[in-house]
C-alpha cells in the first residue's frame, strides 16, 4: 500500500502549494491514499466546509485535524463529516470521530487522530485511545496510521515506540517544522516527529514574518495572519506498507518549494 501524508495546510498559500506542486507528486509516488492535516487551512486557523470541498477536489482522501479546528461555524459539519477527522481524545460529547476506515480499489486503510497533553490540553490519554482503537480497527485492517498532533518531540517520540508493531505509522503534526528523524521501529512502525507544512515558505510557520517579529520583540499579544503573497513550500512524507502485515516498509520525506 501506497501512501502520502501532507503537512498542516496553513491558508491560502497552503492550498496554493498542493494546487501546485500535488499533481506532479501523485504521478510520481502513485498513492493509494493521500491525506493532510488541515487544520490550519482557512486562513491559518481553523477549516470550513467550502475550504474542506476545496481540497477533496484537489486529490485528498481524508483530512486530519488539531487543536484549532474548532471553529464555531465548522462544528454542524464536522459532527456529521465522514472524511474529517478531529483528535480521538476529546471526551464524549465532542462533535466529529477521531477515526476512519478508507477504501479505495479493494485496499483498506485505517486513520487515527489524536492530541497530545503535553503543553496543551488535559485531554484523555493519547496513549491509552491509541492503543484501544488499534485494537478495535486491526480485525478491519492490518494497515493503521496515526496522525499524533502534538507539542512535544518526547511526547511523539514515546507514543510511536508504545505502539510500535501495532500500527503502520505514526506522524506527527503541529510544529509545522518539517524533521529529519524519519524512520522504520523494529516492530515495523514507520515515525516521524513532524511531517512539516504545507504554506508560505518565508514566514514564521506560515504566518507573517513582520508580524511574527513585532510580537516578539514588543511582547504584545496579537492574532498572526497569513499573508497573501509569497512563493510556498509543501512537506510531507510517503509510507509503503505490507498490506498483509501492516508493517511499514519504507517512509520518506519530502519537500518542493517554489523559486
Amino acid at each position: 500500500m501506497r501512501i502520502l501524508f501532507l503537512g498542516d495546510i496553513v491558508g491560502n498559500p497552503g492550498r496554493r502549494a498542493l494546487r501546485i506542486f500535488l499533481p506532479e507528486l501523485l504521478r510520481t509516488y502513485r498513492p493509494d491514499f493521500t491525506l493532510a492535516n488541515a487544520e490550519n487551512a482557512a486562513g491559518g486557523y481553523g477549516l470550513t466546509q467550502k475550504i474542506a470541498e476545496e481540497l477533496f477536489e484537489l486529490g485528498l482522501d481524508l483530512l486530519t485535524t488539531g487543536n484549532h479546528v474548532w471553529k464555531r461555524e465548522f462544528l454542524p459539519h464536522l459532527a456529521r463529516a465522514e472524511r474529517v477527522l478531529r483528535p480521538a481524545n476529546y471526551p464524549e460529547g465532542a462533535p466529529g470521530r477521531g477515526w476512519a476506515l478508507l477504501e479505495k480499489n479493494g485496499k483498506r486503510l485505517a486513520v487515527i487522530n489524536l492530541e497530545g497533553r503535553v503543553f496543551m490540553r488535559p485531554l484523555l490519554c493519547p496513549f491509552r485511545t491509541a492503543e484501544a482503537l488499534a485494537e478495535k480497527l486491526r480485525p478491519e485492517t492490518p494497515c493503521i496510521l496515526v496522525d499524533f498532533h502534538a507539542e512535544a518531540t518526547s511526547e511523539k517520540i514515546a507514543l510511536s515506540w508504545y505502539l510500535d508493531g501495532k500500527v503502520s505509522a505514526l506522524l506527527g503534526t503541529h510544529t509545522h517544522v518539517q524533521t529529519a528523524d524519519e524512520r522504520v521501529l523494529p516492530g515495523g512502525t514507520a515515525y516521524i516527529s513532524d511531517v512539516g507544512m504545507c504554506g508560505l515558505r518565508d514566514g514564521v510557520i506560515g504566518m507573517s514574518l513582520s508580524q511574527a517579529l513585532e510580537m516578539y520583540l514588543t511582547q504584545v499579544p496579537r492574532r498572526l495572519e497569513v499573508p497573501k503573497k509569497g512563493p510556498v513550500k509543501l512537506e510531507g512524507v510517503f509510507l509503503e506498507l505490507d498490506e498483509e502485515s501492516g508493517r511499514a516498509l519504507r517512509i520518506e520525506r519530502f519537500r518542493k518549494e517554489e523559486c
